[in-house]
């Protein structure tokens, strides 16, 4: 699992910064397939905040779902709402750093 501890602020704050955000990816009925992972790096990669929407998941199933693509994903699960779920990693090169988090 990635380990980044984030404060409360700091969701807060990417919570925000997730309301402006277009999801950036689709998750439907064929599921969280090596394709979706892959994707998923890359936008994380280049945006280190990406929306992920999702389209026929059951209610249920969602919060189970968000734990396993942040687990598999390697990245942090900022929150969800809806259809819709945030997920955050931190670019490890500090000038390619798109998102500067309070403290």
């Amino acid at each position: 699992m990635y380990e980044f501890p984030l404060t409360g602020a700091q969701r807060s704050y990417l919570r925000g910064l997730g309301q402006t955000t277009k999801p950036g990816l689709k998750l439907g009925q064929a599921g969280d397939t090596p394709a979706f992972y892959g994707e998923l790096q890359k936008l994380l990669r280049s945006h280190e905040l990406v929306k992920v929407r999702f389209v026929g998941v059951e209610r249920d199933a969602r919060e189970a779902l968000c734990e396993k693509i942040a687990d598999e994903g390697r990245c942090v699960w900022v929150g969800a709402v809806g259809h819709t779920a945030l997920f955050y990693r931190q670019n490890p090169e500090p000038a390619e750093r798109q998102i500067e988090l309070p403290a």
